[in-house]
This record gives structure tokens, C-alpha cells and sequence, in this order.
């Protein structure tokens, strides 16, 4: 299993012939200005929730490579409204089998709200157990919250993607406590140095996690971990 960095919150999970696209906002993003859209392939698109910065890339992806949306209901119905007609809602607790494995919808706390103002529906974070036995759970926009407790409590979490930037999402610190929560060692960070207000000091952060026996991943955009 291969993950790719695309920068902000977007990543790419490669998985025995299936391309998982998480929450795209490339296009937008100077510092993501290496990466080609219309190179991407993605089998499935995951959205975490409505924000411009979690969705602007995925009609035009989408419409290029025939992506099955997965997301909730609003932000499906969205799309659908668009012409993006192969998507799969989902909601809260919910699970959905697919070829690479199982995806549960889990809670977030944040907001959610389309670029044009109307409502995202809740915003959410995914839990995915591929048929390999590795689990990954990509919180999406979160504050830390008890609920992720209940993670660990049915799944071994191998890798949590997870916000560190402050200021509109959880930051390092308590992304550190966010993983002892999912029972997981292992950080990608996600959600920084993108804008101004969200740029942080990366070895103050690893070196924190390293403080607590765990590590925190922060990738160049473009690079590629194997977990």
C-alpha cells in the first residue's frame, strides 16, 4: 500500500488496483503546484465535508476519471446536481463494503457549508480496513473528540491522518492525544502550512510525538510513504 501526499488534507492511497482520492484542493494550492490533476486516476473519492479547501478539485477530477464519490448525503446530492452521478452517500456509523475493503463514516467536529453557502451536511472522518488487515482512519477537519475512543475499540488503526495546523482544526497536540485515543503510533499530518494562519513549526511537532512514543509524518508534497 503506497500513500502519496498532494498537499493541505488531500492524499492518495494505492492499494492492490484500487486509487482511494482523499479530500482534493490542489489546483488552488501554490505549493501543490507540481501536481497535474489530470494525472490523477482515482478509483473512489473521498470528502470529509463541504469546505471549498477539501473540494475543489472533484468535479474536474471526477469527470476525468469516472471516480466514485463517497461521502455524505448533501455533499453527494451536491455533485449529482452538478452531472457527477456515480457517487455512494453515507452517513454517521454507517459502513460500506468495496473491493479494497470496508469504509465506516465516522464523527467529526468542525462545520461544513458548500463554497456557494448552502448546507454540507455533518463533516466526517473515515475509518478504512483493507482486505490486507491494515486500517487507516483519515479524521478529516476535526477538533479531538471522546468519540474517537471508539475507534480503537473495534479496529487496529496502522495510520492516522490527522489535522495539525491549529487554528481552524485540532493542532499537534492534540493530534498526539487524538492517536493514543485511536490506539495508533503512527501520525501523517495533514492540514498546515498552507496558508499563513495554519503554518507550524514541524520539528517542534515531531519532536513532541516522539516525547509520547509516536511519530508524526509530515510528507513533501509529492512523496510517497509504504505502509
Amino acid at each position: 500500500m503506497e500513500i502519496r501526499y498532494l498537499g493541505h488534507a488531500s492524499f492518495e492511497v494505492v492499494y492492490e488496483g484500487s486509487t482511494l482520492l482523499f479530500d482534493p484542493f490542489i489546483t488552488p494550492n501554490e505549493l501543490a503546484k507540481n501536481i497535474d490533476i489530470t494525472e490523477l486516476q482515482p478509483d473512489y473519492i473521498l470528502i470529509s465535508h463541504a469546505h471549498q479547501d477539501h473540494i475543489v478539485d472533484v468535479e474536474a477530477i471526477a469527470q476525468n476519471s469516472g471516480a466514485m464519490l463517497v461521502s455524505n448525503y448533501e455533499i453527494i446530492n451536491w455533485f449529482q446536481n452538478k452531472g457527477i452521478k456515480n457517487g455512494h452517500p453515507m452517513n454517521h456509523g454507517g459502513a460500506v463494503d468495496f473491493e479494497f475493503g470496508t469504509v465506516k463514516m465516522v464523527n467529526a467536529i468542525h462545520s461544513s457549508s458548500f463554497p456557494d453557502g448552502s448546507y454540507g451536511g455533518n463533516p466526517a472522518g473515515f475509518v478504512i480496513k483493507f482486505n490486507n488487515g491494515k486500517s487507516i482512519y483519515f479524521s478529516g477537519d476535526t477538533a479531538l473528540h471522546f468519540d474517537m475512543k471508539l475507534i480503537a475499540e473495534e479496529t487496529a488503526i496502522d495510520l492516522a491522518i490527522l489535522p495539525v495546523g491549529d487554528t481552524y482544526t485540532m493542532g499537534y497536540l492534540d493530534a498526539i492525544k487524538a492517536a493514543e485515543f485511536v490506539g495508533t503510533k503512527k501520525i501523517m499530518a495533514a492540514h498546515y502550512d498552507t496558508f499563513p494562519v495554519i503554518e507550524i513549526n514541524q520539528e517542534k511537532a515531531k519532536n513532541a510525538a516522539k516525547e509520547t512514543n509516536k511519530e508524526m509524518i509530515f510528507l513533501n508534497i509529492g512523496q510517497t510513504l509504504k505502509l
